[in-house]
């Protein structure tokens, strides 16, 4: 009897943990901000901020859920990837690619093993900075990339961003799909997305593709400039049945509040 309570002493020393509880997700309801810009801790009118998105390189909102901004899939502007050439799409003439809308971002290309064990050398880094600041989660930029470029291999993105939400849960982040409906489907049942943070989904009429999946948590935001375009009005986007709990109106460089192109409304 006593030989066999040492065992069972002996084999409950040595079991594995308990693995670490989900990631928590984002509240579906109260202030929300998008502050990739100029960050502040409250609205212009001084309502404090439940939820915020904001840059790698702020820091979190204290007492707020925040968001970590990074861009996944291309360069931040200014940063240098001249060591890593690999790690670049690159045109016919063996120059690297940029993206049109944003000319100071070079286009990744994470087609190859070799390309995204390097692009993951400088990105997993970020994401655990993230962690450590305290954010509460990682928003994941560009996934869209293979859908923009016909070079990039649509199962190299997905792989890439499979090793994202790795680092991000292993650090006890939630992560987000961003943009990319048509992926939707296979980002959160496939690859294991938490959330979305969607922009222009209202100005494109495709806001379900991504609610009718991950429910309530869906953070959406809207530019004026877009809504024009579409002949909308920012109340019709906010009564869209299929918007998300947390829709916000933001100006597309997302200005400080004391710029005079500065915009915030929300539904």
């Amino acid at each position: 009897m006593l030989i066999a309570l040492l065992a069972v002493a002996a084999c409950g020393s040595t079991a594995t943990p308990a693995a670490d509880p989900s990631p928590t997700l984002p509240p579906t309801e109260g202030v929300f901000d998008y502050q990739l810009g100029v960050a502040s801790d409250h609205l212009s009118d001084g309502t404090p901020i439940d939820l915020v998105v904001r840059d790698a390189a702020a820091d979190p909102l204290e007492g707020a859920y925040s968001v970590c901004y990074v861009n996944g899939f291309q360069t931040q502007p200014g940063s240098d990837w001249s060591s890593r050439p690999e790690a670049m799409l690159r045109d016919t003439s063996g120059e690297p690619v940029r993206d049109p809308d944003w000319p100071d971002e070079i286009v990744l290309d994470p087609t190859t093993d070799t390309a995204r064990t390097s692009i993951l050398e400088v990105i997993t880094p970020i994401i655990e900075g993230c962690a450590d600041d305290g954010f509460d989660a990682v928003e994941i930029d560009n996934l869209d990339t293979w859908t923009r470029f016909d070079a990039i291999s649509r199962d190299g993105a997905f792989a890439l961003a499979e090793a994202y939400l790795s680092a991000a849960h292993d650090h006890g982040l939630a992560i987000a799909q961003k943009n990319a409906a048509e992926a939707a489907r296979t980002a959160h049942d496939d690859l294991g997305f938490d959330f979305a943070v969607v922009e222009e989904c209202g100005a494109y009429s495709e806001c379900a593709a991504y609610t009718d999946i991950y429910g309530p948590h869906v953070l959406q935001i809207e530019y004026p400039d877009s809504l024009v375009d579409a002949g909308l009005s920012f109340e019709a986007v906010c009564a869209d049945p299929t918007r998300a709990p947390l829709t916000i109106l933001r100006d597309r460089d997302l200005l400080g509040q004391d710029d005079a192109a500065y915009v915030y409304d929300a539904c």
